[in-house]
């Protein structure tokens, strides 16, 4: 029965790809004949419908998704086949209702862990898994039926109880404060004030002086994105100057968007790679923090530069801050890829790293954007 059913599944699968192999020699053909007549006499003949065109790329894949994936496997017996688990009934729902991003499917272990939970109940325990979906492009991920955990007895007069640290090494934030004294876990106004407000080298840029500076120029800065913000230690200061920061973060393996929210701020789980959700030319300031750095792939670095400008308004600053890099990367790389947005240096600081041994060094720099193209 076996070899029956298997017999039966290698017939449909042949079938299956000599009907797509004729629709595209068919509609190869047919795109063919309309380009060499377009050519011939542009102005008689239509281009090829879109409709078309979708249908032969769709096909292709089909074809390629199939000769790929559906090969026998010639290191097992003819008795026996190894499939694949079936899709939770969740996620194929989902798909019909929504697009998924494509970087999901490239990882389709993770994405099936993540949408095999029991809809209308509390759902599972997984913030890791959705942070490793996100970081590898998963984003926004599908929706789930089920009910988010929350912490039990959440009050504003201890924040530790706004969190649920079972997700976490540290279960206090005086802990996270100790474990990771530069990251902004102290979530007092006055150490956030205090930690952009001095001037110890040229690499710093105190908000009064930021402020000053548009001021100058006639900017007005209202609303600004902190990009890779962490706790959102300068949104709380901007915020005290009037000025609304959004944050985006990730949970790192500590609370960072909790910490932001505590602090009565918005934080944006995105990844770097994710395109801001803004509207275009809405932001007075983008201010990128240490996590933007030499780590990215230059490519993706570029498209990311791109999407800030997108957002910012004609007048708008950009504002990297401590972009981290190999001096010769700096001058060869990142500086011509900065340039290309054409944008005015209002600081430009580099010094180098301490006790580096590959010649790294920072950057500080400032840049506003021009006001029409």
């Amino acid at each position: 029965m076996a070899g029956f059913t298997m017999s039966l599944n290698l017939l449909l699968l042949v079938a299956m790809v000599a009907t797509n192999i004729l629709s595209l020699y068919h509609l190869s053909s047919t795109t063919s004949f309309f380009q060499s007549t377009l050519k011939s006499s542009p102005s008689s003949v239509p281009t090829v419908p879109d409709h078309l065109l979708r249908q032969l790329h769709t096909i292709r894949s089909a074809i390629n998704h199939l000769t790929t994936h559906h090969q026998p496997d010639k290191s097992t017996s003819t008795s026996s086949t190894i499939s694949s688990s079936a899709p939770p009934k969740d996620l194929l729902l989902y798909s019909k209702l929504s697009p998924i991003a494509s970087a999901c499917h490239n990882y389709p272990d993770l994405l099936h862990e993540y949408m095999n939970y029991t809809p209308f109940f509390t759902c599972p325990s997984d913030t890791d898994l959705a942070e490793k979906l996100i970081l590898r492009g998963c984003h926004p991920l599908p929706r789930r039926r089920c009910f988010s955990r929350t912490p039990r007895n959440p009050t504003d007069s201890k924040p530790e109880s706004n969190v649920i640290w079972s997700y976490y090494s540290c279960k206090t934030f005086d802990c996270l404060t100790t474990k990771f004294p530069g990251l902004g876990f102290d979530l007092s106004l006055d150490k956030s004030k205090s930690q952009f407000s001095s001037y110890k080298s040229e690499l710093d840029l105190p908000i009064s002086q930021l402020l000053q500076i548009a001021k100058t120029a006639n900017s007005v800065l209202r609303l600004g994105i902190d990009v890779g913000g962490g706790t959102g230690s300068f949104a709380a200061a901007m915020k005290a100057r009037n000025v609304t920061v959004l944050t985006t973060t990730m949970n790192f393996n500590a609370p960072y968007s909790e910490a932001v929210a505590l602090r009565g701020l918005v934080p944006l789980h995105v990844p770097l790679q994710q395109r801001l959700p803004v509207f275009d030319g809405v932001v007075d300031l983008v201010r990128c923090g240490r996590a933007v750095n030499r780590w990215i792939p230059v490519t993706v670095m570029e498209f990311f530069l791109f999407d800030l400008d997108r957002v910012l308004r004609g007048g708008g600053y950009l504002w990297l801050d401590r972009f981290f890099s190999k001096k010769v990367d700096l001058e060869n790389v990142y500086a011509p890829m900065i340039g290309k947005l054409g944008y005015k240096k209002v600081k430009w600081a580099v010094a180098n790293k301490v006790d580096s041994k590959h010649g790294e060094v920072f950057l500080t720099a400032l840049l506003q954007k021009p006001v029409a193209r």
